[in-house]
């Protein structure tokens, strides 16, 4: 069985990953804790293997909309990447699991001493960039169904699972609606047997049903994810 891991980490050479790793520490990503909030100075960086965070911003001092999300896939903390130490957005642990967790001064000596992973990290700062466009475009021009399915699926890529614990409210909340807009797409999703919804637990039962339904945002992330970073 292969041993799970962050797909960023994993595309180093050997040489390289272990040396992160080296300075990395595995911790639990607990649903519901707050890593980041803007303007603070970047302590540590994390490398989610399992579980994903939420990308918040904020309106009028209150963390409001989700404008990106990190799993297995990528990182959170990549301003460090360009020097920078403060924090642009909200990090919310939306999906449990674990990350290698690395203090933000080891994380510059690992980026001074490795231009391999420094050009991986410019890579998937396009890729972050690329999404957090994405998503202003959608919240602005697609209707709350597509962009639900949407939602789902990326969170089902990340949860590398077909059932995980969402309520109305909390998709409301991080798709900036109203919650009655939420359980109307969440019916009618389930009506047409793409998810089976009860008690805040959503399961994914027609995975391809579900992609026919989202809108061409998520489409259009995985594909710059693949063409950048394989």
């Amino acid at each position: 069985m292969t041993t799970a891991e962050n797909h960023l980490i994993s595309l180093l050479p050997r040489r390289d990953r272990l040396s992160l790793l080296r300075v990395s520490e595995t911790v639990a990503l607990e649903l519901g804790a707050v890593l980041y909030d803007p303007g603070q100075s970047t302590r540590h960086v994390y490398f989610p293997v399992d579980g994903f965070i939420s990308l918040l911003t904020a309106i009028d001092g209150a963390p409001s909309l989700e404008v990106g999300m990190v799993g297995r896939e990528g990182m959170l903390g990549v301003q460090l990447g360009l020097g920078v130490s403060a924090i642009p957005l909200h990090a919310l642990v939306q999906g449990p699991g674990t990350a290698h967790r690395i203090k933000a001064d080891s994380f510059r000596r690992e980026l001074a001493s490795s231009k391999l992973l420094q050009d991986q990290l410019n890579r998937y700062l396009y890729v972050l960039m690329a999404q957090l466009a994405t998503s202003a475009a959608c919240t602005r021009f697609h209707s709350v169904g597509p962009r639900l399915a949407r939602w789902l699926l990326m969170s089902q890529d990340r949860a590398h699972a077909d059932s995980f614990h969402l309520t109305h409210e909390f998709l409301a909340y991080m798709l900036g609606v109203r919650r009655v807009g939420i359980t109307r797409a969440a019916s009618d999703l389930q009506e047409r047997g793409l998810v089976r919804y009860h008690r805040g637990q959503i399961t994914v039962l027609d995975r391809a049903g579900l992609e026919a339904a989202a809108c061409s945002c998520y489409a259009a992330d995985r594909e710059a994810y693949g063409r950048i970073l394989g």
